[in-house]
């Protein structure tokens, strides 16, 4: 193991303890609920998405319903969610696609998940974590933002830096990272005035000012 390896197990420890528990910021019940709520988090916030939830999937609770959805009705469900329009697209597609290649069910690789309409890398990554308990490297905003301050990534590249992570991280501690490190930049390291005084990592982080180093 290198020293940058050690230095990235040693901050995940210290998260550990920070963060003993990180569950989904999304509301779900059901697999199909969670993918549903990733596919409309994009580009908000997982409080308004988890407002809609519950007048959504009483409405539609499966796929074969929101099928058969009409895009105006669930349009005017989501509609407090930004990109209302094209989500409604996307959540109808996505049952669609569910109903008519995979009976119904939430596939289990990255490989079918992104095939879904709405479907990116992250929320393949958010499903195959949360859902079929699958290492992945989930590059959301947060996640981003720790990794390049941690110095693991200079990219602004979303699949660069899963790259760049993957590098450095064997396969087992790709979970445990996902969530710390997006647990992590909404607790302390903010895009505008990370606590740094305060951060738990401090010690182990190329970022943080010489007057703010414990």
């Amino acid at each position: 193991m290198d020293a940058e390896q050690e230095r990235f197990r040693t901050i995940l420890e210290a998260l550990v303890q920070e963060y003993p528990e990180t569950p989904s910021l999304l509301d779900f019940r059901t697999p199909f609920e969670l993918l549903i709520a990733v596919i409309l988090s994009a580009q908000t916030t997982d409080e308004q998405v988890n407002r809609v939830l519950p007048d959504l999937f009483r409405r539609y609770p499966d796929p074969a319903t929101l099928a058969s959805a009409e895009q105006s009705e669930v349009e005017t469900i989501i509609h407090s969610v930004g990109f209302f329009r094209r989500k409604a697209i996307s959540i109808v597609g996505a049952a669609r696609h569910l109903r008519d290649n995979h009976d119904c069910m939430i596939p289990d690789t990255m490989e079918e998940l992104v095939e879904i309409p709405g479907v990116g890398r992250k929320s393949a990554g958010v499903i195959l974590m949360h859902v079929h308990d699958k290492p992945a490297i989930i590059v959301d905003t947060h996640f981003g933002r720790v990794v390049r301050r941690l110095g693991y990534s200079a990219s602004n590249d979303p699949n660069r830096l899963e790259r760049d992570v993957a590098a450095i991280l064997p396969r087992e501690l790709w979970n445990i990272a996902s969530m710390r490190l997006n647990y992590h930049g909404r607790r302390y390291c903010f895009a505008r005035n990370p606590a740094c005084v305060r951060c738990p990592v401090a010690s182990w982080c190329p970022s943080v000012p010489s007057d703010d180093r414990p």
